[in-house]
C-alpha cells in the first residue's frame, strides 16, 4: 500500500514543496550556468526508469559544450567549470530532478537511474532495481555513493527494493540532507 499509493503521493507533495522553496536557488543557478555555459543551463539524458522504461533525466549542466577543431567535445576535465564543480559538490545539479519527480518519472528515494547503455549488463537479480521508480537519492548514495563498486551499488539497490518502507525512506531522506549539510559545514 505504501509503495503504490502513499509513496507516489508523498513524492509529489514533497517534490513540489521542495521545488517551490528551492526556486530562488534554482533560478540563480540556472542564470549563472546559462551565462557561464553560453547556452542552456540544463542537461537532459535518457535513463531507464521503472520497468526499464526510458525517460529524460534533467540536471543542471556542470560542463560547457566546448569542442576541438574537429568538432569533438573536449575532455570532461577541460569542460568542467568552477561553477560546475561547486554545483556538483553541493548536489545543486540534482535540484532539476524534482521536476522528474513531479512529472512521475522518478521518486525522491530509490535506486539512482544509471545510463541506458548499462541495461544489457544487468543480471537477473540486478534487473530488479527497475521494479520501482528510480530516485534522486537512495540507499547506495547514503552508504558510499561513488566509493562503492558496481556490485555493491546493486546490492544496496536490490536490498532497498526488497525492504522499501516509509520508515526506510524517511531515514534515507534525513541522512541525505544531513550529508549535504555536512559537506557545507567543512567548507565554510
Amino acid at each position: 500500500m505504501y509503495k503504490n499509493l502513499f509513496k507516489p503521493f508523498l513524492d509529489f507533495i514533497i517534490a513540489l514543496t521542495s521545488f517551490i522553496i528551492l526556486f530562488p536557488i534554482f533560478i540563480t543557478v540556472a542564470l549563472i550556468l546559462s551565462w557561464i555555459n553560453h547556452g542552456s543551463p540544463f542537461f537532459f539524458q535518457p535513463r531507464p526508469g521503472k520497468d526499464g522504461k526510458v525517460f529524460k533525466i534533467i540536471k543542471f549542466k556542470s560542463m560547457t559544450d566546448e569542442k576541438d577543431e574537429k568538432g569533438d567535445l573536449l575532455p570532461e576535465s577541460k569542460r568542467l567549470t568552477k561553477a560546475g564543480i561547486f554545483v556538483r559538490k553541493y548536489s545543486l545539479d540534482e535540484i532539476p530532478q524534482l521536476l522528474n519527480v513531479i512529472k512521475g518519472d522518478m521518486s525522491l528515494i530509490g535506486p539512482r537511474p544509471l545510463l541506458v547503455r548499462y541495461l544489457p549488463l544487468y543480471n537477473d537479480v540486478q534487473k530488479h532495481r527497475h521494479d520501482i521508480k528510480p530516485g534522486i537519492t537512495g540507499w547506495a548514495q547514503i552508504n558510499g555513493r561513488n566509493t562503492l563498486s558496481w556490485e555493491q551499488k546493486f546490492e544496496y539497490d536490490i536490498w532497498y527494493v526488497n525492504n522499501l518502507s516509509f520508515l526506510l525512506d524517511i531515514k534515507i531522506l534525513f541522512l541525505t540532507v544531513y550529508k549535504v549539510f555536512k559537506k557545507m559545514e567543512f567548507t565554510v
